[in-house]
């Protein structure tokens, strides 16, 4: 028998892999429910893999602190130069996460080592995914470069462009989902929050609201996807996205940074 697909987990930071909502709930009691529902009593494993940062030790620590707390302790990272045992071992990961850093570099490595092909394996095998930052933009459809911002091809596992803590302006996916085509759509998860991808094609955010791109005959508009599914519930008015219009959009931004309102006395 198959195993399931399993969520997609994708953080913004490393915050979320620490954070517990108002039940004391962390995130990641999840993955750690869903690899328990389909092997009870089984030892997990977790593969970290820090390509995008260059294999900094100081945040494969960090991914081994995350897991203890939700009682994985069989961890490897598999590094930018994998082994045989590396490769063996995330193989038979049950959860494998995707370090943040540099979404180009990192992705080079996947391409050039054949860790690309065996994370895809393991997704479809029944392996959570957990996405850090540069690890979440590379879960979604492309990545691009900062200074040309010319797309690149990445797992497409997610059927977005997903960009991370580029709030409030989110201008990089403001930019790169019209140059993606007219169907694309675009998560930006905010700094501290994040968002679970559903089997189901169902986005969850988590913690805070992410921002969803998409294109209007008048161009790129964003609307705000609030948390709820799986937690409290959101107000009313603001259970369902909310579009903002360009203009509606400058104004959030001119806000958000501060930005004098009209007929205010600016600040000398």
């Amino acid at each position: 028998m198959a195993s399931p697909i399993q969520p997609i987990f994708l953080l913004a930071d490393s915050q979320l892999l620490f954070w517990r909502d108002e039940e004391g709930r962390r995130l990641l009691d999840r993955a750690r429910e869903l690899i328990a529902a389909e092997e009870p009593g089984k030892a997990p494993k977790a593969a970290y893999l820090g390509a995008s940062n260059g294999d900094a030790p100081e945040f494969y620590d960090l991914f081994v602190g995350a897991m203890a707390e939700i009682g994985f302790h069989d961890c490897r990272h598999v590094t930018s130069q994998p082994t045989a045992e590396d490769f063996a071992f995330l193989d038979e990961a049950d959860l494998i996460l995707l370090a943040g850093g540099d979404v180009r570099r990192g992705w080079e490595v996947f391409q050039e080592t054949g860790l690309k092909d065996r994370i895809v394996q393991r997704y479809y095998a029944g392996a959570v995914l957990v996405g850090v930052s540069a690890g979440a933009v590379q879960l979604g459809l492309k990545g691009w470069d900062s200074e040309t911002s010319k797309l690149f091809d990445t797992f497409s596992l997610v059927p977005f462009l997903v960009d991370a803590h580029d709030d409030p302006s989110w201008s990089g996916l403001l930019k790169a989902v019209p140059k993606a085509g007219e169907h694309t759509r675009g998560l930006g998860l905010p700094t501290g929050g994040g968002a679970v991808y559903h089997p189901d094609h169902s986005v969850e955010p988590v913690r805070h609201p992410v921002a969803e791109v998409d294109l209007a005959e008048s161009g790129p508009r964003m609307s705000l996807l609030f948390p709820g599914a799986g937690g409290e519930e959101a107000p009313a008015a603001e259970s369902g996205p909310r579009i903002l219009s360009q203009e509606d959009l400058l104004d959030h931004v001119l806000r958000d940074i501060g930005a004098p309102e009209p007929g205010d006395d600016p600040v000398n």
